[in-house]
């Protein structure tokens, strides 16, 4: 009931400042409208929770606003290495950084949800924030999905202990049977840093600033998770036909 009266108030505060309601406004005199003025004042001061809710409900729109902005974002995976079936129904995004440990940590059970879900398209958001290292593992990475070996490589990077290096990043690839001289090239290019600043922006646009981070439909999950609680997503979001 009060927020109708509020609403009510501010509709006659509209008459009132709107230039689009001249007609309206020259039916009132000035003592009309200082008294609409004067009311709206003293109701605001009596209930000013009125506003609190409204700068809430505000900000949580924005955000759900937000939010959809960056999972659109995400969604343009343009040459994003891509794990599991490169034609899965389901999408799978993770953010992900070579020298992250939690990230290393869930390689192994990632793999598994992918073996155990053939409908999975699971894509890789190269998001070096860890050292300098990170970013050329990163577009390493790029260049790899590129030729088609992205897998091996990754697996090689991901199962490889403490800090990854440059040398470790050309042995990565080496094994995965890359064409260094190509992959390097590649790495340097336009394209690639175009997809990471992309990742960047959509991780800025989801409010996620560490790694791993999933995206799965609409639903964000940051940091390293129980592989139950991925799985569980996934078959919501499978039940709603993807």
């Amino acid at each position: 009931m009060r927020h109708q009266l509020f609403l009510s108030l501010v509709a006659g505060l509209m008459l009132l400042t709107s230039g689009s309601v001249r007609t309206a406004r020259a039916d009132l005199d000035p003592a009309d409208r200082q008294a609409i003025r004067q009311e709206i004042e003293t109701y605001i001061r009596q209930n000013p929770e009125i506003l609190r809710d409204a700068l809430v409900a505000l900000a949580a729109r924005e955000e759900a606003a937000r939010q959809r902005a960056g999972i659109a974002q995400v969604r343009n995976d343009a040459g994003d290495p891509v794990l599991g079936n490169p034609d899965g129904a389901i999408t799978v995004y993770e953010f992900s950084d070579y020298n992250c440990g939690y990230c290393k940590r869930m390689f192994a059970p990632v793999i598994a949800l992918l073996a155990n879900n053939s409908d999975v398209r699971m894509v890789i958001k190269e998001f070096p924030i860890l050292s300098p290292s990170s970013l050329s593992a990163a577009k390493a990475g790029i260049a790899a999905q590129k030729q088609g070996k992205f897998e091996i490589f990754h697996k090689s990077l991901m199962t490889y202990r403490g800090q990854v290096t440059d040398d470790a990043t050309t042995a990565a690839a080496k094994a995965a049977d890359v064409d260094i001289d190509q992959m390097r090239r590649d790495m340097d290019s336009k394209d690639t840093t175009a997809i990471i600043t992309r990742t960047r922006a959509a991780a800025a646009a989801l409010g996620i600033n560490g790694t791993p981070g999933f995206v799965i439909g609409d639903r964000i999950i940051p940091g390293a998770v129980d592989p139950a609680q991925l799985q569980a997503v996934i078959d919501a979001l499978r039940a709603k036909g993807g």
